[in-house]
């Protein structure tokens, strides 16, 4: 099996980095360094189905049909994530941990088999480093303590 793990420290607090990683209306913005998808349904109960919808590509669909499997606030999110147009499906986990200079935010997205999966796993790891260290710094930058955009602010979409 082959899996994605990306850490990433961020001098800002963990409440912030959950709202950033957590809100519908966040997400677009530091994923847009990637494929731009954006949550539709998302919710952070266990149980709740939802999508990410991106721009179609040669190939594939845009979406990614996902259910959150666990959610610790503001510690762990823990969530499915199959193709839409079929196919295995892979977990994907956000952890968040309180550190001296601000937190650190570890990403893991597992289950990918085969030569396929292999393969799959290098492409989506490096669109999520580019997401993780470009467009999520960008947006937290912009936020606010209380995790809100910053009047006037407009996070970096896309480099």
């Amino acid at each position: 099996m082959s899996a994605i793990h990306i850490v990433c420290d961020y001098p800002h607090s963990p409440t912030k980095v959950w709202r950033a990683v957590t809100d519908p209306a966040l997400i677009p913005l530091w994923t847009a360094t990637g494929a731009g998808a954006r949550p539709e349904g998302f919710a952070t109960t266990i149980g709740t189905e939802f999508r990410f919808i991106a721009k179609p590509k040669p190939g594939w669909s845009g979406i990614v049909d996902c259910v959150v499997l666990d959610v610790d606030e503001p510690r762990l999110l823990r969530y499915s994530w199959t193709d839409h147009g079929g196919g295995e499906t892979t977990e994907v986990t956000y952890r968040i941990e309180p550190q001296a200079t601000g937190t650190r935010f570890t990403y893991d997205h597992a289950g990918f088999a085969g030569t396929g999966g292999f393969f799959m796993a290098q492409i989506l790891g490096h669109v999520r480093r580019k997401m993780l260290r470009v467009g999520l710094p960008a947006v937290l930058n912009d936020l606010d303590e209380a995790g809100r955009l910053r009047p006037g602010s407009s996070p970096k979409r896309g480099i």
